[in-house]
Parts: structure tokens; sequence; C-alpha cells
């Protein structure tokens, strides 16, 4: 969130009109990873040193302010958001006009090199859509140059766009393609594919009737194994706020805060999740950003940009569903923005039905109206996308 920082500054410090602009949405990596004889007792991604990690940012076009660490999250505020590593996941969540996807197959090396793994076992990519798509820096201009780049390298991907593409929307590129509603139900039934012969035929990969169906075979049996898997994963929510109060905003400046742990107490940030240990940035003249983590490994993220003119605030966490609805008040009470998108990703099953509902069901504090509702699943995980703004919009 630093808008002074040199790497970016000849980028979106002006525009055409040599006005200051910021571009405060961010880019997020999320890489699981696995080894191919599943043998991982020993593999973990924080064996990556830390000048390995400091060159991997700099083809990002950022760098690590902060670090804090416990025995199951390693977490890092950078000078454009945050990263976190934990023994098989790898999140990178940067804003401004750093280049993220650029350093995937760096990344994919000192993986293989230092951590043991030498399998990507999931992957999700996704951002909002950005104020001033035109000051990107390639491959981030625009999300059909993202999903090239990323179809470079994962040949199964699958890339999608939730909510009006001419106005608020959310893009996702992942390796889990939506399931067949066949396949899902004989996944979840544990069956298989070859059950029937009009069943196969059902799910062609190319609009003939004598298909080979070796691929879906492979596929339906990664999705099985995903199934079984998941509860050793954790949900993901993100709230991406935007129209925000100004004078709720000059908290985070310098001018009103002299320090990140006063605008942390200012605004409330530290009673959204109690019990955090928070690592927190104040930029100068302006901006936030903050990581906290649980000694049980959930984390949260925050991340701001203040300025009136392209304001922007998100809030990311991989708490239980079970708090969603208390966390996005506190959410709301804490920024009281004028519109915001949430998404939300939950295991399969009953997990992501929860989730759906919680979503869906909740009664929100403020005047805000839901605009938009989509729900899809995923090969392991449900996915809820919804916008809101305040009434009148």
């Amino acid at each position: 969130m630093d808008p002074t920082n040199t790497n970016i500054d000849s980028n979106i410090s002006s525009s055409n009109e040599g006005s200051h602009f910021f571009e405060g949405v961010e880019k997020l990596l999320e890489v699981w990873f696995s080894k191919k004889d599943k043998k991982t007792r020993n593999c973990d991604l924080r064996k990556i040193p830390r000048a390995e990690l400091d060159a991997l940012l700099e083809i990002v076009q950022c760098t690590i302010i902060s670090e804090r660490k416990n025995d199951i999250i390693d977490s890092y505020v950078l000078s454009e958001s945050s990263m976190f590593i934990t023994k098989n996941r790898f999140i990178l969540k940067t804003c401004g006009t750093t280049t993220p996807l650029k350093c995937l197959s760096h990344l994919i090396g000192l993986v293989e090199t230092y951590s043991g793994y030498n399998d990507i076992e999931d992957l999700y990519y996704s951002r909002k859509n950005y104020k001033r798509p035109e000051l990107q820096r390639m491959p981030h201009r625009s999300f059909n140059e993202e999903a090239a780049l990323l179809d470079e390298l994962f040949p199964d991907g699958a890339a999608y766009c939730f909510g009006s593409v001419n106005r608020d929307c959310w893009y996702l590129y992942t390796l889990n393609p939506v399931l067949p509603a066949e396949v899902l139900r004989r996944v979840s039934s544990g069956g298989s594919l070859s059950d029937g012969q009009s069943d196969t035929e059902s799910i062609e990969s190319d609009g003939s009737e004598n298909s080979d169906d070796s691929g879906i075979v492979a596929w339906l049996e990664s999705g099985t194994r995903g199934l079984t898997e998941c509860q050793d994963r954790d949900h993901t929510i993100e709230i991406l706020m935007t129209n925000l109060d100004p004078e709720l905003m000059k908290i985070f400046t310098k001018e009103c805060s002299k320090t990140a742990a006063e605008a942390t107490e200012k605004s409330g940030i530290d009673r959204i999740i109690p019990g955090c240990v928070i690592d927190d940035y104040l930029f100068d003249p302006c901006g936030y950003s903050m990581n906290g983590i649980l000694k049980t490994g959930e984390y949260m993220t925050i991340h701001i940009t203040p300025e009136k003119e392209f304001s922007y605030v998100s809030f990311e966490s991989n708490i239980s569903h079970d708090c969603y609805r208390a966390v996005i008040q506190r959410v709301l009470d804490t920024f009281r923005p004028g519109k915001f998108v949430v998404t939300a990703f939950a295991c399969k099953g009953l997990d992501g039905d929860k989730t759906h509902k919680e979503i869906t069901t909740c009664t929100l504090g403020g005047d805000y109206l839901r605009r938009d509702l989509q729900y899809c699943q995923l090969k392991n995980y449900d996915l809820t996308y919804a916008l809101y703004s305040k009434f009148p919009s």
C-alpha cells in the first residue's frame, strides 16, 4: 500500500492529467504444493531461505517490510500488501502495478530446490476489476492476458468472471474446473465414471460420441482425492471495499495517526478477530497494511488505500465459516464502505452449503442491499460471490 514506492512511482503516481493515483486492488496468488509420490512428511515451503524470497519479490516489484512467525504460518508485510507461507501453501497478495504472475516459474524452481515438493496440487489467481487497468504492467493489463500466461504453464486451467463485466466484477483462474453434474453426483456417491456407457458418453470432451475419456477419468480421480482431503483444507473469505468514508480514511494518514499501532487502535482493526498477533505498518504520507496470525494457523490481512478519489480497503481471512456473520459485520462497522464484494471459498458438501447460506442469509446493518449473487461448484471447493451497496446506490 505504499504510494511512494520508487518501484512503482512512475507508473501509478500520475495519470495523463498529471494527478496522483494508486491502484489499491490486489492480485491474489495462492498455490498449494504436493509431491508426486505423496511422501510429504519432510517437505516444507518454509525451508526457502529469506534471501531467495527477497529475490523472488524483486521479480514482483515489491519488498518485505516486516515478518512474524509461529509454528504453523510465516507472515510477511510487503511494500505492496502481504505474503503468507505455511508447510504446503504459498499466498502472495500485491497491489499497485506489481507483477506476481511473473514470479511463478521462479517460485516453482525454489520450491523444488528447497522444500522437497515437486508438484502443484492447486492454484488460485484472483482479483477485482482495476480502476485504472491501462496503468498496469504486462501481463496484468487485462484478465485475458493474465489467463493466457497461466494457460502456458497450466494446460488444465480454467478462467472465470463473476459479477457484471462492465461494472463491478471479480476474476478467478484455477486448476479446478467445474465438474459436470453427473460426474459430481458419481464422485459424491463413491461411484466411478465407467459405471454406465450412457454416462460416459454424456461428458464428451470434444462433442464426439466416442471421445477418449482417459483425461476425464484422471480428472475424476483427482476430484475424488480432493473431496476426501478437503477436511484438511481451510475456508477463505475476502471483503473488497470501495467508496469509503473520507473522514474515517483520515485515520490511515500520518497527519492523523503517528504510528501504525495508533491507526490500528483508533479504527478498531484490532477487535475484528481478537487474539491475533498483529504486524502493522503505516505508510508516509498515507496508506496502511496489516497481517494478523493466530497460533492455530488462521490469519487475517487488511490493506488500505485511503485517498478519496480511489479509496479501497481489502480484508481477507481463513477463519471458520461459523464466524462469517459476525466478522463481516465487524468489518463493515469498522470501514463503513459504500460498496463491497464478498467472496468465500469453502470445502465441498456440507461446509460449502453452510458458507453459502451464512452469506446469503446474513442481515447487514447500514442499509446495504445485495446487488449480485453467484454460486459456483469447483472441484475441491464451493465458491460464493456477492456484491452489496448502500441504498440508495
